[in-house]
């Protein structure tokens, strides 16, 4: 069973940048898809990018352009680059096995705060 952490989130002014990690365990890491996920104040968890195992990636229409999902499988990391970063970004970010809906069980997330 692969198991998920997360890590890199933290306050940023809007239009700011951050890089998510996601560090996996497992030798089977290469093999699955993993997507991030966020679920921001007072809204359901939604899908925010996914990647999968041969490297085909799909994005959230309101992330689409701002966010970069990537995956490195010799350090078995998943990373999502957040450019131009929006207030309504702010949310807990989870990564997930399943790049289009979720699969695992969630973490404890990282926390990504946007200010104005």
């Amino acid at each position: 069973q692969v198991q998920l952490v997360e890590s890199g989130g933290g306050l940023v002014q809007a239009g700011g940048s951050l890089r998510l990690s996601c560090a996996g365990s497992g030798s089977t890491f290469s093999s699955n898809g993993i997507g991030w996920y966020r679920q921001g104040p007072g809204k359901q968890r939604e899908l925010v990018a996914g990647i999968y195992s041969d490297g085909r990636t799909n994005y959230a229409d309101s992330v689409r352009g701002r966010f970069t999902i990537s995956r490195d499988n010799a350090k078995n990391t998943v990373y999502l680059q957040m450019n131009s970063l929006k207030p309504e970004d702010t949310a807990v970010y989870y990564c997930n096995l399943g790049a289009f809906f979720p699969l695992g069980s969630w973490g404890q997330g990282t926390q990504v705060t946007v200010s104005s």
